[in-house]
């Protein structure tokens, strides 16, 4: 019978346990097999009923359940829905016992980073964040959502100060957009306006791909502006639907987490590959633009039925 030296006993059984290893990641990575391999995202705005209730490790575990390993989360200091959120300790191994991280988290402009930034700094650190992300630039004592072209600039300026504080700390702010950024001015969208105003080393861009129903296609826009996008919050919608009555105007004292949905409007949503959006193109325009993750942003069918698509989408 032939014998084996115990160190040439180690060597093989390590080997084998690495090919163990490697084989086990590549059959769990064929089970979730999304765009490019990245990791698949979910906001958690649309389901923050189960964060104020106290059962965000419900939330957790079933975000993990469907295939969600990044959660974008909204900041308990800008939004009442997710006070319970406050420990980012706490919050951060609440994910971990579900293998969910969180890069990247919403964050209220007037109420909050214009107040004390560095403390949402701090907290967005501690959690494991390297993007911050504001809904918009709507601001009651700067034209709500009805800017003039100076407010445009004056709210621009501000955010690349902004900007500028989150690079400072070793994190890439972000502008989503919304209300404020829909608006026109002199047959200009203000949302085209800000590519020239942003220092765009200091804010990048998170696309909402609902607006499509305003008019701005994702596609478009990240091969317009390659390099200013690093995310995009991930919907469809039926552009052949007919369109519901229009939605009542928001309430521009309300805090910021009230005002959301500027692209939500129009045309009902669908599940992700079910809608009127190529999502080849899309992620390939995506992608080639430098944009480095997305978050399904649905409720909770709809975000079962997306993820469970995205799994299935190669590009």
């Amino acid at each position: 019978m032939a014998t084996i030296s115990r160190r040439a006993f180690f060597e093989k059984t390590a080997v084998s346990a690495a090919v163990a290893s490697a084989l086990a990641s590549t059959f769990r990575a064929s089970l979730n097999a999304a765009p490019f391999d990245w990791p698949i995202g979910s906001q958690t705005y649309p389901h923050q009923t189960y964060v104020r209730d106290g059962k965000f490790a419900d939330l957790c575990k079933m975000m993990a359940d469907i295939g969600v390993t990044r959660l974008e989360l909204c900041s308990p200091f800008g939004y009442d829905g997710f006070k319970s959120l406050a420990d980012p300790k706490e919050t951060k191994k609440i994910m971990a016992d579900h293998g969910l991280k969180s890069e990247s988290g919403h964050f209220d402009l007037v109420g909050e980073l214009m107040k004390d930034q560095q403390k949402s700094i701090d907290w967005a650190k501690e959690i494991g964040m390297t993007q911050m992300v504001c809904a918009g630039l709507s601001n009651p004592a700067n034209g709500g959502n009805n800017p003039t072209l100076d407010q445009v600039k004056k709210a621009a300026d501000e955010y690349n100060k902004i900007g500028a504080l989150a690079a400072k700390n070793g994190l890439q702010q972000a502008l989503h957009n919304e209300q404020f950024e829909l608006s026109m001015i002199d047959g200009v969208r203000t949302y085209d306006r800000l590519f020239d105003l942003f220092d765009l080393k200091l804010v990048k861009m998170q696309f909402q791909m609902s607006t499509i129903t305003a008019g701005l296609v994702g596609e478009e826009y990240f091969k317009k502006h390659p390099g200013a996008f690093i995310s995009m919050h991930v919907q469809d919608v039926d552009m052949n639907a007919p369109l519901p009555p229009p939605p009542p105007p928001p309430d521009p004292n309300a805090p910021a987490g009230a005002r959301r949905g500027g692209g939500r409007g129009g045309r009902p949503q669908q599940a992700v590959g079910k809608g009127s959006i190529d999502w080849v193109k899309t992620f390939t325009a995506a992608k080639a633009a430098g944009v480095k993750n997305y978050f399904v942003e649905q409720s909770w069918p709809l975000t079962q039925e997306s993820v469970a698509y995205l799994k299935t989408l190669k590009v």
